[in-house]
């Protein structure tokens, strides 16, 4: 049976990253995510310290944005990421530990999406980031 979130994003496992929208409207989406290591594919990177792949934590931070704008219902087909910009990395975060996103919507067309987001854990940031997502016609 499908998620939610499977709902409004095609991503599956062991590439879905992103567990609830608990806000979404016209200028932020909130959402969170609980990496857990029963997907071996994350824990090859820094396995010493326990941390999840930063690059994995913005691209979870680009999958809230969109199953977000889904669910407030501003926008319609298929997003890929396009550009990343801006991306800063400020503390590592290891897995079981709860991740909020924060993301602002900068522009929303039928075409592009521009978002810029942080990444919380434990309520201090992790990553922040700006990103660029075009449409993909099929």
């Amino acid at each position: 049976m499908e998620t939610e979130i499977e709902k409004l994003i095609p991503h599956r496992f062991p590439f879905l990253f992103v567990d609830k929208i608990i806000t979404a409207n016209e200028k932020e989406i909130i959402g969170i995510k609980s990496f857990d290591k029963s997907n071996e594919m994350l824990t090859g990177s820094f396995p010493e310290y326990n941390f999840i792949p930063g690059t994995i934590l913005v691209e979870s931070m680009a999958q809230c944005g969109g199953a977000g704008l889904k669910k407030a219902g501003l926008a319609n087909g298929f997003f890929g990421l396009a550009s990343m910009e801006k991306v800063t990395f400020l503390k590592g975060v290891t897995y079981n530990e709860e991740v909020k996103y924060v993301i602002k919507n900068i522009r929303v067309s039928n075409k592009l999406i521009k978002q810029s987001g942080i990444a919380y854990a434990k309520d201090e940031p992790i990553v922040e980031a700006t990103w660029l997502c075009a449409r993909i016609d099929k």
